[in-house]
């Protein structure tokens, strides 16, 4: 009904960007534990908590499609897809909470960072970060991406990753060769704002869909 039954290529677009993600938080877990680095465990978890939204949104993709002709659905599943979105955009409003939390908390009680490899290791998330952005962009020219929200939620917790990447990189470089260790929970805050931006955008536009 309506296509839903077909297979979206924001879809296969997803998928291949969890596994990516996946690929990275194991790295970033794995390289904080191995160099006593809490800044590269905490982007491991902040990756961790994105891999989850973003299965929620393959799993809002396949669930529209193979119930795409269930009775049940009086007027299809096109609206999973946007719940799905929906459902991202909350996920994303608890990371920025957690991005302050842990922001304020680095100031109060500042940690020891081994900065050459988490430079490293930054740099690395946000080349993957780079991918997955683009894989999922919103400006190509396929017809009718822009109106997917579940892919634009998926965009949107890439896109952050990639900002907390790039901040992290900015601020570790400030702590490493001017001594300005408060950058690093600095960025982090300038980070969230700028998430809970977009999740407050999102949230507004998947809430007129449903509603």
């Amino acid at each position: 009904m309506f296509g839903q039954d077909e297979k979206k290529q924001g879809e296969s677009r997803t998928l291949f960007v969890i596994v990516l993600t996946s690929a990275m938080m194991v790295l970033e877990i794995v390289a904080g534990l191995h160099f006593g680095s809490m800044a590269l465990l905490a982007d491991g978890l902040h990756m961790a908590s994105h891999a989850a939204a973003l299965g929620i949104s393959a799993f809002a993709y396949v669930y529209a499609r193979r119930h795409a002709h269930d009775e049940r659905f009086s007027f299809g599943t096109g609206k999973v897809n946007a719940l799905g979105g929906f459902t991202g955009a909350i996920l994303l409003s608890f990371f920025t909470l957690f991005m302050v939390w842990e922001s304020v908390e680095r100031v109060l009680n500042p940690v020891a960072i081994a900065f050459n490899q988490a430079i490293l290791v930054a740099v690395l998330g946000l080349l993957v970060n780079g991918i997955s952005v683009w894989i999922l962009g919103l400006h190509s020219h396929d017809h009718g991406h822009s109106h997917d929200h579940n892919l634009r939620s998926a965009y949107l917790h890439v896109l952050a990753d990639a900002l907390t990447s790039f901040t992290a990189i900015f601020a570790l470089l400030a702590a490493k060769y001017f001594g300005l260790v408060w950058m690093d929970p600095l960025m982090g805050i300038v980070g969230a704002l700028m998430v809970a931006r977009w999740s407050l955008g999102l949230l507004k536009s998947t809430g007129d869909v449903l509603l």
